[in-house]
């Protein structure tokens, strides 16, 4: 098993400004995230939104079983920012400032053009376990402020942060390149977002992508990365 880059063990609030935990501020952005999340949510009334909608989204059918992927989007998340901040921080800080950025736009879009979209099903067609896991996700998540899609904006932040990762096998990558496709998916056929909020999230991304990695506003490489580019 890999030795953890930090002991993070010896770590207390009063040593943040430290260079071996400074980086840990970066996390304070999901902060700013949440806050900004219960202001959508709760302070925009829904009559208020844009209703988003394509023709594209009345051809898709409400499939439950999708919300598998949709649920294993927050292991997703969580797994790899957990990874990068144990065992490579320049690749966390690379990942947690591409997703700061994605939650930044998505969050001022929320509230400067709030919108909803209306595909939810009034009744669910079938009773099993997948029904009753996006009964409790559409109890807790509203259908207001889903332009662009973050879920679809946090994955290709992941997908976009490992593939560049030397150091992961190529089979992980594909394993991501096909998640991130699933989720984009996933989000249609559980009628959390329309498609139009997937393309909003995947041109989102794009433009991030081009500020991060040609206008060089990313962390710079360790000195492990800059010897080995070196050889």
């Amino acid at each position: 098993m890999k030795k953890p880059v930090v002991d993070y063990r010896s770590f207390r609030f009063s040593k943040l400004g430290e260079p071996e935990f400074s980086h840990l501020k970066l996390l304070g952005g999901w902060i700013v995230y949440f806050t900004l999340f219960f202001v959508s949510e709760n302070l925009i009334p829904a009559e208020t939104c844009h209703v988003i909608h394509c023709g594209l989204d009345d051809l898709i059918p409400f499939c439950e079983y999708f919300a598998i992927f949709y649920i294993l989007w927050y292991v997703f998340v969580f797994g790899w920012l957990l990874y990068y901040l144990l065992y490579d921080i320049p690749q966390f800080k690379r990942l947690q400032i591409f997703i700061m950025l994605t939650q930044a736009i998505g969050m001022a879009i929320y509230i400067l053009y709030p919108s909803r979209q209306d595909l939810r099903p009034d009744v669910f067609q079938h009773n099993n376990v997948f029904t009753h896991i996006m009964g409790l996700i559409y109890a807790f998540d509203t259908n207001t402020g889903v332009f662009p899609s973050l879920h679809v904006g946090y994955s290709i932040a992941i997908l976009s942060t490992t593939w560049k990762d030397r150091s992961l096998p190529i089979g992980i990558k594909l394993l991501n390149l096909f998640f991130t496709l699933m989720v984009s998916i996933s989000v249609c056929f559980v009628k959390q977002h329309s498609v139009l909020d997937v393309l909003a999230a995947v041109i989102m991304c794009i433009v991030i992508e081009i500020v991060l990695y040609c206008v060089k506003l990313y962390p710079k490489h360790s000195m492990e990365e800059k010897r080995s580019n070196r050889t």
